[in-house]
């Protein structure tokens, strides 16, 4: 049985789904629940201190030149996700329900992946250095952006009172941009450790996530998460998520291609403007949300991202066989899709 799982998700995949399975059995409760939350913030501070410590300033050199190329992945990240959430409210409304329409809408709102996106770019053998920069570009500017565009959509659903607040925005600077900035600044004395020990430090990266998500969902499970999301509602979002993902990877790949880029650069655009980051995700919606709204909120970037690994893990190798000639070098070294 594990061996059949595995052919369908990665060991992260599994143990998310196992975290789950535990805060719904076991949430954190009184005194644990307090030890649990000071130990998320400490993690969510440390989590943002590597990727301000892993991100180069020459692969931002590298990348920065190609200004139309990133102009499209921020216009698909944050103008055509959240313009997509909001057109549909009509069908997604009735069909989950406000709180996993909150949900959809802060999916929407989000920054787009670093890790897996450049890793299924150089899978699919396409510009390599300029989805460095669009992808932790994005990661950096969705750390202020996302809490203002979430704003401003559920203002223009007349729900704004019901889980986001403008001091939210404060408690991001505070808790996720100011370790990024710090990790940065601590390049010269941290980056050539982490470059060495990059491989064991990815299982601190996600054992951050693993954190966040058990502290959240417990929140949730006392609050009676699995009360107010039905099975029903539960196929209906995941069915949702599917048709999202579709529409998006199209969109971008007809876009691309619309407006003359080569296709390494298609291949760039459709992996880093199709993605949602759960690493900036899960920690920000515990800034952003309280309470029962946290799981609800969280659900929908959850299967997402699930399912975004698995269908751009086969696009990705969809796009792979090509002509040498054809494709960009891609850079040396892995990066495992996340």
């Amino acid at each position: 049985m594990l061996s059949r799982l595995r052919t369908l998700f990665d060991t992260f995949t599994l143990l998310l789904m196992a975290v789950v399975a535990v805060a719904t059995l076991l949430p954190a409760q009184g005194a644990w629940e307090v030890f649990f939350v000071w130990l998320t913030r400490l993690a969510i501070a440390l989590l943002f201190f590597m990727h301000g410590a892993k991100l180069s300033r020459q692969a931002i050199i590298a990348g920065a030149t190609h200004w139309r190329l990133h102009l499209l992945v921020f216009a698909c990240t944050f103008m055509m996700f959240p313009l997509i959430g909001w057109a549909l409210k009509p069908l997604l409304l009735p069909l989950l329900g406000l709180p996993l329409y909150i949900g959809m809408l802060y999916l929407c709102a989000l920054p787009g992946t670093v890790q897996s996106a450049i890793a299924f770019t150089s899978i699919a053998r396409g510009n390599v250095s300029a989805a460095v920069c669009s992808a932790s570009a994005s990661s950096l500017i969705g750390i202020g952006l996302t809490p203002l565009l979430l704003t401003l959509l559920l203002d223009a659903e007349g729900v704004g009172e019901t889980a986001v607040s403008l001091d939210a925005v404060g408690r991001i600077c505070l808790q996720l941009l100011l370790p990024f900035v710090l990790g940065h600044l601590s390049r010269p004395w941290t980056g050539d450790w982490i470059a060495r020990n990059r491989g064991w430090l990815v299982s601190v990266d996600q054992s951050s996530i693993l954190l966040v998500v058990y502290t959240a969902f417990s929140a949730s499970v006392v609050g009676g998460l699995w009360q107010t999301v039905a099975a029903r509602e539960l196929a209906a979002l995941t069915l949702t998520c599917c048709a999202l993902l579709a529409l998006v990877l199209w969109l971008t790949a007809w876009l691309a291609r619309r407006l003359g880029f080569s296709r390494e650069d298609e291949i760039t655009i459709v992996f880093c403007g199709s993605k949602k980051s759960m690493a900036t995700g899960v920690p920000m919606a515990q800034l952003l949300f309280t309470g029962g709204a946290i799981g609800p909120a969280l659900l929908p970037l959850m299967l997402f991202h699930q399912i975004q690994l698995l269908v751009c893990a086969v696009l990705a190798q969809r796009y792979a066989p090509r002509e040498e000639s054809a494709a960009q070098p891609a850079t040396s070294g892995s990066i495992s899709p996340r």
